[in-house]
C-alpha cells in the first residue's frame, strides 16, 4: 500500500481509505514481511461486486505541488470521495445544463466561429456548434462529481455557479479558436483583380478618379474551432506563496474533458478550500487591525484624558499662584495706605480685595465641581471632544 500509493501521489492512508470504501481487501499487517522471509500466506481473492456497484474506480489525478497542509489533506479527502464516482459512465441530466444546451443551439455563431451563452442562471461557455454535443455529454459528468464533493450547481444573478454550505466557485467552459493569416480565395482574388484594373484604367483618364476607388475589404485573420475545450475555475490566489490550486483542465492528445470529471470535482474542492482558507486569513487579519485600531485609540483616548486633566489642574494652580501674588501686593499696600492715604490707591485697594474674594470664592470645592462639570473633566465624559486619529 505504502509504495502503490507513491504511484498514485495520494498516502497510503488515503488508499487504504478508498479501498475500505470499495470493499477492496488488501494486505493485513506483516503479510508482505512474511511473504519476504518465504514464509506460506494466503491472499484474500477479490470479492463480486455489490448489485448497482460500478466495476471500474476513479482515484483522481494528483499533484505535487508544494500546497498548505489545509489544503493537501483538503485534497487527500476530496480524492476518496472521488472515488465512488464513475468517469466513464453517462451522468443524469441536469435542468440548468439542458437549458444551457437548448440557448447553445440557439445562437448563431460569431465572428471567430464560436457561439456563446453569458446569461444569468446559465453555465458560461463559449463553443463551436459542433462542440455542443460534446459540452451536453460532458456537464452532467462534472455536475455529478461536484456533487460528491458536497457542491451543487445553482443559479443566480450571474452565471451558474458550484456552491456548497460554505463557499461558491464560479466557471466557464470555451474552445480554443486557432488564428491563421487570410489567404485570399479564388472569388476574392477575382474581386482583387477586378479592382486593381479599374483603377488603371481610372488612373489613365484622371489621377483623382483611382484615388477615390474604394479597395475592397477582406479579413485580416482566419479562425478555426479547435475543438479543444477547456474548463475554468474563477481565479483564487493563495496567501504566503503557496502554489495556486488548479483552475485550468483541457482536452490533451490522450485525455479528454470526459474522462476529466473527478479530476475536476477534486480540483473543485481544493479550489474552495483555498478560498475558506484565505477568507479565514483576510478576517483573522482584519481582526488583527481591528485589535491594533482599538489598543491605538484606547492610548489615545487616554492620552487625551490625561492631557485635559492636566490642563485643568494647571489653570488652577496658576489662579492660586495669581492669587498668593495679589495677596501679597494688598498685604504691602495696606500697611502704606495706612500710613500715608491717597485715594487712587485707597479705591484700587477696595477693588483689589474684593476682586481677591470673588476668585477666592471661584476656587472652592463646589465652585471646582462645577467647573469641572462644565469643562467635561473627571467624569464619565472625560474624553469630551477626543476624536482618533486616522490611520491609513
Amino acid at each position: 500500500m505504502t509504495h502503490l500509493a507513491k504511484d498514485f501521489a495520494i498516502s497510503d492512508v488515503a488508499l487504504h481509505k478508498i479501498c475500505r470504501k470499495h470493499g477492496i481487501p488488501n494486505p493485513p499487517l506483516g503479510w508482505w514481511a512474511k511473504k519476504a522471509a518465504g514464509k506460506k500466506v494466503k491472499q484474500t481473492p477479490l470479492p463480486e461486486a455489490k448489485p448497482g456497484a460500478p466495476d471500474r474506480i476513479t482515484i483522481a489525478d494528483g499533484e505535487f505541488g508544494r500546497e498548505s497542509a489545509n489544503l493537501a489533506a483538503a485534497r487527500e479527502r476530496a480524492r476518496i470521495q472521488a472515488s465512488e464516482g464513475d468517469d466513464n459512465e453517462a451522468a443524469p441530466p441536469h435542468p440548468i445544463v439542458d437549458h444551457t444546451i437548448a440557448k447553445l443551439r440557439k445562437q448563431k455563431p460569431s465572428d471567430i466561429g464560436l457561439i456563446a451563452v453569458s446569461e444569468g442562471g446559465l453555465v458560461k461557455c463559449e463553443v463551436a456548434p459542433r462542440s455542443v454535443d460534446r459540452l451536453a455529454g460532458i456537464l452532467p459528468r462534472i455536475v455529478r462529481a461536484a456533487s460528491l464533493q458536497g457542491f451543487q450547481l445553482v443559479s443566480g444573478e450571474g452565471s451558474a455557479h458550484f456552491k456548497s454550505e460554505t463557499e461558491v466557485v464560479g466557471f466557464s467552459i470555451s474552445e480554443l479558436v486557432k488564428r491563421e493569416k487570410h489567404v485570399l480565395t479564388d472569388a476574392e482574388r477575382t474581386k482583387e483583380e477586378a479592382w486593381q484594373r479599374k483603377r488603371d484604367l481610372a488612373a489613365r483618364r484622371n489621377a483623382w478618379d483611382a484615388v477615390l476607388l474604394d479597395r475592397p475589404r477582406f479579413p485580416e485573420w482566419d479562425y478555426h474551432p479547435t475543438g479543444q475545450l477547456s474548463f475554468e475555475f474563477e481565479q483564487v490566489y493563495v496567501l504566503g506563496g503557496g502554489t495556486a490550486p488548479r483552475r485550468n483542465f483541457r482536452d490533451a492528445k490522450i485525455q479528454r474533458l470526459e474522462t476529466m470529471a473527478s479530476e475536476i470535482g477534486v480540483g473543485l474542492a481544493v479550489l474552495a478550500a483555498a478560498k475558506t482558507e484565505q477568507r479565514l486569513r483576510r478576517e483573522a487579519e482584519e481582526r488583527r487591525r481591528e485589535e491594533e485600531r482599538r489598543r491605538r485609540e484606547l492610548a489615545e483616548r487616554a492620552k487625551h484624558i490625561e492631557d485635559r486633566r492636566i490642563a485643568g489642574l494647571g489653570a488652577i494652580l496658576a489662579e492660586l499662584d495669581e492669587l498668593d501674588r495679589l495677596r501679597r501686593l494688598i498685604a504691602m499696600l495696606t500697611t502704606e495706605v495706612a500710613a500715608e492715604p491717597t485715594p487712587r490707591l485707597s479705591t484700587f485697594l477696595a477693588w483689589a480685595q474684593d476682586h481677591l474674594a470673588k476668585r477666592e470664592a471661584r476656587l472652592s470645592a463646589q465652585a471646582i465641581e462645577e467647573r469641572f462639570a462644565a469643562a467635561h473633566l473627571f467624569g464619565d465624559d472625560d474624553d469630551h471632544a477626543f476624536t482618533p486619529s486616522r490611520w491609513y
